[in-house]
């Protein structure tokens, strides 16, 4: 794809991410109302109504299919490898509890690479948008990884998702992984815990049994930043292990 078409479509998330994040801002929470609620995973109105807000955009403004977090996958009469991958409320229960620490995702993806995405944190006004190993950006500031090179003096982004194996045993070898950081973070969103490792908050991002549409447009951001990252799907549907951190801290955990 062309730098021009990367730029469009750039424009064009940017657009959807911040019409629904400022739709989530001024969201009346007397309307605020849970769905479904299995197991530990939650659904509240405002994904469905924000994902709606998401999907007239990118369908209007592109043929692209769409993978969603609520519809799915949002076909097209197209039979394209290019589609977006949605996430129009990262951080549901934390959004759900006022607890600050929710945003939109979207990225665009060639088959499973990222091409771009934008995160846009509406409870601070702040939007990150990058493409894939060209820039990343907070607002209109260029933003990096950070040079943190070793284990012990880095700051860990990490989370607990639905499909998590809460089993002692799975629990211990998590821990194996995560104790050789010196601070670990649990922020309750995977695309927020992303672009904090692209613009130098934290260092890395490690998450079992994430799901793709959690992950997708921080990776891009990451790229974009100087960063690194590696996956390993799962037999799961949509789901992936994730590790994420600037060029001195890759593969650390393998």
């Amino acid at each position: 794809m062309s730098k021009n078409d990367l730029k469009k479509y750039l424009e064009i998330a940017k657009k959807a991410a911040l019409s629904a994040g400022n739709f989530l801002l001024h969201y009346k929470k007397k309307h605020l109302t849970i769905q479904s609620e299995i197991g530990k995973d939650l659904k509240i109105s405002a994904d469905k109504e924000a994902e709606e807000v998401i999907i007239k955009i990118l369908q209007k403004k592109s043929k692209f299919p769409i993978l969603s977090e609520e519809k799915g996958l949002v076909k097209t009469d197209g039979n394209f490898k290019l589609k977006w991958i949605v996430d129009p409320l990262d951080g549901s229960l934390n959004f759900l509890r006022g607890i600050p620490y929710s945003c939109v995702s979207i990225s665009l993806f060639d088959d499973k690479k990222p091409l771009l995405g934008v995160i846009y944190d509406f409870n601070r006004g702040e939007l990150f948008t990058g493409i894939t190993g060209k820039f990343a950006r907070l607002n209109k500031r260029k933003v990096s990884v950070s040079k943190t090179n070793n284990a012990k003096n880095a700051v860990l982004t990490t989370g607990f998702p639905v499909a998590t194996n809460f089993s002692s045993q799975a629990l211990k070898q998590y821990i194996k992984h995560i104790r050789m950081f010196k601070k670990v973070r649990l922020l309750g969103s995977a695309a927020l815990s992303l672009v904090y490792v692209a613009c130098g908050r934290a260092d890395a991002y490690f998450e079992k049994d994430i799901k793709w549409w959690d992950v997708a447009a921080g990776l891009a951001i990451v790229s974009g930043a100087g960063g690194v990252y590696t996956i390993k799907e799962s037999k799961k549907k949509n789901v992936c292990v994730v590790y994420a951190s600037n060029k001195y801290l890759k593969n650390i955990l393998k």
